[in-house]
């Protein structure tokens, strides 16, 4: 996710440095005690970051119970995997939409909304007597989380104290621990019942929207509403559009590992459940620790290329593995995850000179369908050729995804700092999901 520092300027991209808001080339360190600590926070930051992390939990959830949706309503593991595709697909699109509505409404409302959405349709798919129906209400689970999650960070930016560096790194924390505990989640509900982590995640949904309800006031709405085709034009910047389409390989090879490989491990909900666990905190501490860091010894641009290149060569191994190897480099992909997760962040919101929510609004419009297209695509190709080939090609993505950020350095290295007084200006909702 993102980590921008407190002064608002983002990263140098191929120099070698990542800029940290106060001048000297270091990171803002949340927890000093000479300022804000990152845990002395009001109530309505701390409701909607619980929130936030159930939200992310509701991604993984579904991972470890897949075979046992399978054979519970008598479904393919195609089949299966189109709750990942409708999820994700009808995500892609409400990204257009999610700006749209939060300006006019306000992030309060809006985030009431998603949840609301979650809500109901987490506990309909609990009810699903066929995959056709678990599918269908996935895809509205899809829409109420995008409606969410694209406007937590901002709302947590604005009520947070100790500036924006403490509160990314706390909406980075909360994306962690869902995406750890999802599965958990999932494995220790779904053991009883495939039906039963459905039901925990609208009960806990529920109560998000309760604690938010009450401790969270309106966020002021952005000056300028914001139209359906701005995300869209603002990928005319090409700085912005080589963003999306790097990151588009590359979400399709993350989504290839989170969704195709609780197939290939074929693993009791349980142990299933501790693998992405353990890859979920992975993620989660390169996400927000060791990323960072790496960036400003190396350059955020040569960071990416080689977590993306060393994901490819995890996926390989994956693939071609024997079963301990396939369990070791599922875990390890969560690191490579969470240093890419960070630096697309903060280029998809620096690199252009467009709103931060409308930059990031178009850049996940664009890899949200990859995220939508892998969990479909990787089981057909492995019922048209075999087991291996799937990941054969998610590496080859992650790879093409180096490859853009490698011909297209110049446009991604663009200095955003100068569009940062524009930013600071216009940013009223934040439209970025990851």
């Amino acid at each position: 996710m993102a980590t921008i520092s407190g002064n608002g300027k983002g990263n140098r991209g191929m120099s070698g440095t990542t800029s940290s808001g106060h001048g000297g080339g270091t990171t803002a360190d949340p927890f000093d005690e000479g300022g804000t600590s990152l845990l002395r926070q009001p109530k309505a930051v701390w409701a909607t970051a619980g929130a936030s992390v159930v939200a992310f939990m509701g991604i993984g959830l579904v991972d470890p119970i897949l075979p046992s949706i399978a054979r519970g309503l008598h479904a393919s593991n195609s089949q299966v995997s189109l709750l990942f595709t409708s999820y994700f697909l009808i995500t892609a699109v409400a990204m257009l939409l999610t700006g749209f509505v939060s300006s006019r409404i306000g992030g309060r409302r809006t985030l009431l909304l998603g949840l609301a959405f979650v809500v109901v349709f987490a506990g309909l798919s609990g009810t699903s007597g066929s995959v056709g129906e678990l599918v269908g209400f996935r895809a509205g689970w899809g829409l109420g989380n995008a409606l969410f999650v694209s406007t937590a960070l901002a709302v947590i930016v604005g009520a947070a104290a100790g500036g924006s560096a403490a509160a990314i790194l706390l909406y980075e924390s909360a994306l962690g621990l869902g995406m750890a505990c999802g599965p958990l989640l999932g494995a220790a509900l779904g053991n009883a019942s495939w039906r039963y982590p459905f039901f925990g995640t609208a009960t806990l949904m529920a109560i998000g929207f309760l604690c938010i309800t009450a401790f969270l006031k309106e966020q002021p709405k952005p000056a300028r509403r914001t139209s359906l085709l701005d995300p869209v034009r603002a990928l005319g910047h090409g700085g912005l559009a080589s963003a999306a389409v790097s990151a588009f390989f590359y979400n399709y090879t993350f989504f290839t590992v989170l969704a195709f490989t609780p197939f290939v491990l074929n693993m009791t909900p349980y142990r299933s459940g501790a693998v992405f666990f353990a890859w979920g905190v992975l993620l989660a501490v390169f996400s927000v620790i060791v990323a960072p860091r790496m960036q400003a010894r190396f350059g955020s641009l040569r960071v990416l290329g080689g977590s993306l290149v060393l994901l490819a060569v995890d996926v390989l191994v994956l693939g071609y593995g024997n079963h301990t190897a396939a369990v070791v480099c599922t875990i390890l992909s969560g690191a490579f995850i969470g240093v890419n997760n960070t630096v697309y962040t903060e280029l998809a919101l620096g690199v252009s000179d467009a709103p931060r929510p409308v930059a990031s609004a178009g850049y996940n419009f664009v890899r949200w369908f990859a995220a939508a297209a892998a969990p479909f695509l990787a089981p057909k190709i492995e019922e048209w050729t075999d087991i291996h080939i799937p990941f054969v090609v998610a590496a080859v993505t992650a790879v093409l995804g180096a490859v853009v950020v490698a011909v297209r350095r110049k446009a991604l290295a663009h200095e955003a700092a100068e569009h940062q007084p524009q930013h600071a200006t216009e940013d009223g909702v934040t439209v970025f999901a990851n």
